[in-house]
């Protein structure tokens, strides 16, 4: 039997995490959490989808006066809002396996048995071009948005997590996605996986 297991991925903007998740959950075939856990915390919040995705934003981007007018550090509502996204992903892996993306899942499950945490990168010159050619941004888009949304990723999983999003000592894997792209990076991860939780479950 299959043991019940999760995979979270925290990544890099550009890096191509999100792709690289979502094949990784498709190879393997199970589930992939992502914005599903947006949309749950908007329903049980009784709160439009819009707003827990701004509020999610204040959070994370507290420091970008133009960009983001919110004044600085975090409120109530923001906090809940973790809470909130804490306890659906603690339900959520529970259901079986999966792949959960972001939202400090590597912090949120860091005490679970089988949980593999997996950190995606990639250099500054291999994010802008994923920018600009896959996901087909002009390249000062692609510039603001490389240093705004990893700034602001970093900052948020400061504050809820207490540790940096790269740091080695709470992660199982890191691993610079341009060394085998979006396809051999999924299939490298599903090796992994199926060799630490699947393939020795035959034998108990």
């Amino acid at each position: 039997m299959v043991k019940r297991y999760v995979v979270t991925i925290t990544r890099e903007f550009g890096s191509m995490g999100r792709p690289i998740a979502k094949r990784t959950a498709e190879l393997l075939g199970i589930e992939y959490y992502d914005r599903d856990i947006v949309e749950e915390t908007a329903k049980r919040m009784n709160m439009p989808l819009s707003s827990v995705s701004r509020e999610e934003e204040r959070a994370k981007r507290p420091f970008f006066g133009m960009k983001y007018p919110l004044g600085m550090g975090t409120t109530d509502v923001q906090d809940n809002i973790f809470i909130a996204q804490q306890k659906i992903i603690n339900q959520l892996v529970e259901r079986g396996p999966c792949i959960v993306v972001g939202r400090c899942s590597d912090y949120i499950l860091k005490n679970m048995e089988n949980a593999f945490h997996v950190y995606i990168y990639a250099s500054y010159e291999n994010k802008m071009k994923n920018c600009v050619e896959l996901l087909g941004m002009k390249e000062k888009e692609a510039i603001k948005m490389i240093h705004d949304v990893d700034k602001a990723r970093a900052q948020y999983h400061k504050h809820y997590a207490g540790y940096a999003m790269d740091d080695p000592k709470y992660k199982d894997l890191m691993i610079n996605s341009h060394l085998l792209g979006v396809e051999g990076t999924s299939e490298l991860l599903v090796d992994i996986v199926k060799r630490k939780f699947i393939d020795d479950s035959k034998e108990e």
